[in-house]
């Protein structure tokens, strides 16, 4: 794939930037329910504000008290620029940032906040703290988890919109030629929500099992930061990261979940954390 120096960063500030064993999937703890799908407002591809930038959820997670966490790229928290991509030096907001969940947000629109959480995972400060030294994970792990505020949990739906799951978690990495889904909610695309899921190929693993690139149709843009990817049988596969400029131009490049979950479950200090399946039954039929 683009070396990360040759890529943006996928996310969208103001207007537009230019741009551990991995746990198996619980449903709420304590009893909870989770909102129906087709009424739930917090959901994978919820647009996510922090501080004015705005980026995409991935995948629902949860712990071991119940609590009920969307993730989002570490980036979509950053204080540099775009180019800023090696999460071992890279600035952050702070944990405790707060984050809005909004619907319908675009250039001419603030859009609606339906919830609020706050910042309580960030890849990039956690490999600081952690002295980390890994040139892949330094540039792939890009991966952050906003807890959502009790008052919005009953809110909440696993499921990726339009396609269904996840299922699990991709274990074994992607090769090239596989078919892989996701779903973007960029304030670009000004609301046209028939431009938000996505099908496309994996061009296969690099970093060391961290990175994919791949090539979808349409590809993600600023604002499409931190959505979920899944693979050919539903399964959670990673997070989009970068847009890549070159070798491989509009090409997206997609961080790895299992790593990135496993170095949250080792430093997140979040006891239980666990990916959430869908409720919905994995689709992938256009």
């Amino acid at each position: 794939m683009a070396s990360r120096t040759r890529s943006v960063l996928a996310g969208l500030g103001g207007a537009v930037l230019a741009t551990a064993a991995v746990g198996a999937p619980v449903a709420p703890a304590q009893g909870a329910a989770w909102a129906p799908a087709d009424t739930a407002t917090i959901h994978p591809g919820v647009q996510m504000y922090t501080d004015g930038a705005q980026c995409t959820g991935n995948f629902v997670f949860t712990d071991g008290a119940g609590d009920v966490y969307v993730g989002y790229a570490a980036h979509c928290a950053g204080t540099g620029g775009a180019t800023e991509t090696n999460g071992c030096d890279a600035g952050s907001l702070p944990l405790g940032t707060k984050v809005d969940f909004v619907e319908g947000g675009s250039l001419v629109s603030d859009g609606d906040t339906v919830g609020t959480g706050t910042l309580v995972y960030s890849s990039w400060p956690a490999m600081q703290q952690a002295g980390t030294t890994d040139t892949n994970a330094c540039d792939y792990n890009d991966f952050a988890l906003v807890k959502v505020d009790a008052a919005y949990v009953d809110d909440v739906n696993p499921s990726i919109p339009f396609w269904g799951g996840p299922v699990g978690i991709d274990t074994d990495g992607s090769q090239a030629g596989e078919t892989v889904y996701s779903y973007g909610s960029s304030s670009l695309r000004a609301g046209v929500e028939l431009l938000s899921p996505k099908q496309g190929t994996s061009l296969g693993t690099s970093g060391e099992g961290w990175s994919y690139s791949v090539y979808t149709a349409t590809p993600g843009v600023p604002g499409d930061s931190g959505s979920a990817f899944l693979d050919s049988d539903g399964n959670a596969l990673g997070t989009l990261s970068t847009l890549a400029i070159a070798p491989l131009a509009g090409s997206n490049g997609v961080a790895d979940l299992t790593h990135e979950l496993e170095f949250a479950q080792a430093h997140s200090g979040i006891s239980g954390l666990a990916l959430a399946p869908g409720t919905e039954p994995f689709s992938p039929a256009l």
